[in-house]
Formats: structure tokens, C-alpha cells, sequence
């Protein structure tokens, strides 16, 4: 896409510090960083969200995912890292081309302390299951 950044940067006509690269896929230091070594991992391929994309762009970042995380986390010395992606705006996607964050962790560092959790009430972790179901039955015959 012509105006989105992440395209640009794969492009190199957008500097980035990289720290990865191959014909698919393309991993360098976020801009505004949570931790040290906090790596963003894009497909060269533009799409926006996980549903968006084709099954090949998905397994050939997810494919390279795990060993990036873990030559950051070793380099960093992390005890831990996370692996985030965001879908949409309201899901904190600030990019509209899919982004995996890789986040190199801390004990006690204060990052992502804790989910806020709750219960679903009586029968509604049903209904949202079968919700769920028929739209995975509707997008298998599309």
C-alpha cells in the first residue's frame, strides 16, 4: 500500500534498525519501545488484521516468530517476553498492517501487570461459543 509506513519501511524508504530479515518477513526495534529490545515482526506482504490475512503471509511470520523471540530474549537477558498483536483500533492497533510486538520482560518490571479478568455470568459463555461456531461455519464456505 502506498501510504502505509510499514510498507515504506519494507520498502527502505523508511529507515528502521533491523534486527531480522528474509523474502517474507522483515523484524526491527520499535520506535517507542516498552522495554529494551522491544522488536516489532511484519509480513512483507501488506494486510491489516490476523483475519485479513492469507494463511501463507500468517505461517510465514508465525514460522520465524518463535526464533526471533528467542535470540531477543537471550541477547536482552529477559526473564520472560510477550508476544502481542493488535486488531483494530480498538485493540490498540495504531498501524493498519499486521505487527506482531515482541516485548522482553523483566521480573517485577512493572510491564502488563495484570489482565482484568471477571466471569462470564450464567449461559453466556455458551452463547458466545455457539456465535462463535456459526461464524467459523460461515467463513469455512466463503
Amino acid at each position: 500500500m502506498d501510504d502505509c509506513i510499514f510498507c515504506k519501511m519494507v520498502a527502505g524508504e523508511i529507515p528502521v534498525v533491523k534486527v531480522y530479515e528474509d523474502e517474507a518477513v522483515l523484524a526491527f526495534l520499535d520506535i517507542g519501545p516498552i522495554s529494551d529490545g522491544h522488536t516489532l515482526v511484519i509480513p512483507k506482504v501488506h494486510c491489516g488484521e490476523v483475519h485479513e490475512c492469507d494463511p501463507q503471509v500468517l505461517a510465514d511470520v508465525w514460522s520465524r516468530l518463535g526464533r526471533i523471540a528467542g535470540a531477543i530474549a537471550r541477547a536482552m537477558k529477559a526473564d520472560g517476553y510477550n508476544v502481542l498483536c493488535n486488531n483494530g483500533r480498538a485493540a490498540g492497533q495504531i498501524v493498519d498492517h499486521l505487527h506482531f510486538h515482541i516485548v522482553p520482560r523483566r521480573t517485577g518490571d512493572g510491564v502488563f501487570t495484570q489482565w482484568p479478568a471477571y466471569k462470564y455470568v450464567e449461559g453466556r459463555a455458551h452463547s458466545i461459543r455457539v456465535a462463535i461456531e456459526e461464524n467459523l461455519r460461515t467463513t469455512a464456505r466463503s
